[in-house]
């Protein structure tokens, strides 16, 4: 029986799978607890066994599953305790238990929201099944939860639809939706996943503050290290389906025991890390380079200079919106504005910044995918000089061989409907590099420079993990002997082991055959490991450049100091201040002061300013250190 200090313990539970007639274990006699009041802490990689340890509890495990064990929930409103395994799935007990005593938050809060519905809908509707008020009382109680969670304009949200919030206001609406019936515990399942820091900074405020307000429960399944030293009580390490470390967060950090969970902190990249010094990924990945062909001699060897340099280059874009007359007005958006920068061969070059900030944008101008308004981007590989905004016909497919991508996720950028070997030798066919034969040498030469064996090369992208399918995006990318490597969040999708193979793979790569990469991130730690320099971006523009170990250590302008304040620690001596990131509003104007922004957002008011060593700093003309600095 549950201990009555308990609201949830879970003995012995074993699930299973029919794969092929056979049984295949995915959670193995696991046991934890959670307290009423505090937040336990799930963590693990992908497939470790977390969400399915989560619909367990929900009663929501799909058919083909068997569980086994116990699953005792006490509620806190009467006492009495439940074995949620014991009953059916479609229970009235059980579909009570889950609306009104239990709820979970998504990872994914767009395809968990219907897109036909109002966001008022559809969380008062879970107020109409579990209790018996009227639809006004309803809409009523849903707008006093919308403004808990911080939308300001509750009756506006009610009647909007998903596709009409960004990612950080539609999880705010599936949280509303979760604490509309004041559960007892709430499963945040990786809730914070997909956003950007400064939005799963808000995010995790809004969610302790509901946790203290509504005195409920959570249990927060992650495996982002830096979320659990910021928000959890208890910990819980599980691997392969099995628990490896169980305890009070101050123990599991400060003295961790597993090797498990002592290489998963090691993978993670931290800005204390020393220059030169590696991340330890939990399995490392053999990579032999000697094999790759068409690569004589690094850039390294080759006279520095600038490889690739990007001037007053802009992108708008009009929206049109109906007016209360009826008519249609356009209204211009700034997705570029007047960004300048260089990138030096053989240098890594982060560009950081919100969802939405241009850097995709950017990018894509860079590829020639998107057309820019004005502006001008030259490439200069040390032979050619090319202006990449006017090269057309056979010199515009040359160019493409020199600039590469890899793109954020590698399950959509990936055709389902070729094999790894036609993936990989597909660009060589469509530049005409050599013959059948060739082709064969060269992806095997791929495979072997990022870690995979030849065997796979007749297997399609869905019989790979997360991380191998990003390895063949980079070996795609690789195929043509680029020069420049656009990598556009390629790491966001991973898991922290995996993303530390796949940073360590990038690095070797640089050093092995003279890369430059352009390297977009919002995940500032992933930069600090990667980038030489970094360049951070506000709403289309780039507000501070600088050398990595100046602009993480010593950044000036506002918006950089907002979004290094946002990122969460894996330290519990170093814990996020909420209160002074409510106050800065990252992406606010109106909270740089006037010394960096302009009167009606005038470029031409505004200037670099240079601080010395390479650091840049956007802010009103004739502004002087002391100024910028706050002297």
């Amino acid at each position: 029986m549950a201990s009555a200090a308990d609201l949830l313990r879970i003995e012995n539970l074993d699930v299973s799978f029919s794969v092929f007639g056979d049984r295949l274990r995915v959670v193995k006699e696991a046991n934890l607890r959670i307290l009423p009041g505090k937040v336990t802490a799930l963590v693990g990689e992908s497939g470790s066994g977390k969400s399915v340890i989560s619909q367990s509890v929900m009663g929501i495990l799909p058919n083909p599953a068997k569980a086994s064990g116990s699953i005792l929930f006490t509620d806190p409103l009467d006492g009495s305790t439940t074995d949620i395994l014991s009953l059916s799935r479609d229970s009235e007990e059980m579909r009570d238990l889950r609306g009104r005593r239990m709820a979970t938050i998504f990872q994914e809060p767009m395809t968990s929201l219907s897109p036909l519905h109002t966001v008022g809908n559809q969380i008062s509707e879970v107020l109409l099944i579990h209790t018996e008020i009227d639809k006004q009382e309803a809409r009523e109680k849903t707008e006093e939860m919308l403004g808990l969670v911080g939308f300001t304009n509750p009756h506006r949200t009610y009647d909007m639809y998903p596709f009409e919030l960004s990612g950080g206001m539609r999880q705010r609406a599936m949280i509303a939706m979760a604490l509309i019936c004041k559960p007892a515990l709430l499963i945040a399942d990786e809730p914070t996943t997909a956003l950007d820091v400064t939005i799963q900074a808000q995010i995790l405020e809004l969610l302790r503050e509901l946790q203290a307000k509504l005195g409920m429960a959570m249990l927060l399944i992650t495996h982002d290290l830096g979320i659990v030293a910021n928000m959890a009580d208890e910990v819980v390490v599980i691997y392969h389906g099995e628990i490896m470390e169980a305890g009070p967060v101050e123990a599991i950090f400060r003295n961790p025991q597993h090797a498990y969970l002592k290489a998963l902190m090691a993978a993670v990249p931290h800005f204390d890390m020393k220059p030169g010094e590696r991340l330890k990924a939990l399995r490392d990945v053999p990579v032999n380079l000697e094999t790759l062909v068409g690569k004589k001699k690094p850039l390294q060897a080759e006279a520095p200079g600038t490889l690739l340099s990007v001037a007053n280059l802009s992108k708008t874009y009009k929206t049109r919106k109906r007016s209360f007359l009826g008519k249609h007005e356009a209204a211009v958006v700034h997705a570029v504005d007047d960004v300048s920068f260089d990138i030096r061969r053989g240098e890594c070059l982060g560009l950081v910044g919100e969802s939405g900030c241009g850097k995709t944008t950017l990018s894509k101008i860079l590829m020639r995918a998107i057309t820019p308004d004005g502006g001008a981007v030259v490439f200069n590989d040390g032979k050619d000089v090319i202006d990449v905004l006017s090269v057309r016909g056979e010199a515009l497919q040359d160019m493409r061989t020199k600039i590469q991508m890899v793109f954020q996720d590698p399950v959509s950028s990936l055709s389902p409907r070729m094999t790894v070997r036609n993936i990989l030798s597909e660009p060589l066919e469509i530049h005409d590099r050599g013959d059948s034969d060739e082709h064969k040498r060269k992806v095997e030469g791929l495979m072997a420079a990022i870690g995979l064996d030849k065997r796979y090369l007749s297997r399609y992208p869905h019989s790979f993990s997360g991380g191998q399918r990003q390895r063949i995006g980079i070996a795609r990318a690789l195929a043509l002997g680029p020069k420049l490597i656009i990598l556009d969040e390629p790491v966001s999708a991973l898991d922290v082991s995996v993303q530390a193979q796949i940073l360590n793979l990038l690095k070797d790569l640089q050093k092995e055959l003279g890369l430059t990469y352009l390297f977009i991130s919002h995940n500032l730690a992933v930069v600090d490991y990667m980038a030489d320099r970094i360049a951070v971006m506000c709403k289309g523009r780039i507000v501070e450049i600088a050398p990595r170990e100046i602009i993480l250590r010593d950044p000036v302008h506002p918006y950089t100091k907002s979004l290094l304040a946002a990122v969460p620690f894996p330290d519990l001596d170093r814990p996020l201040d909420f209160k002074a990131l409510r106050e800065n509003g990252a992406a606010d104007k109106q909270n740089w002061g006037v010394t960096f922004t302009a009167e009606h957002d005038d470029a031409a008011e505004l200037a670099y300013a240079d601080l010395g060593d390479g650091h840049l700093v956007r802010a009103r003309k004739g502004a002087d250190a002391k100024e910028l600095r706050g002297w």
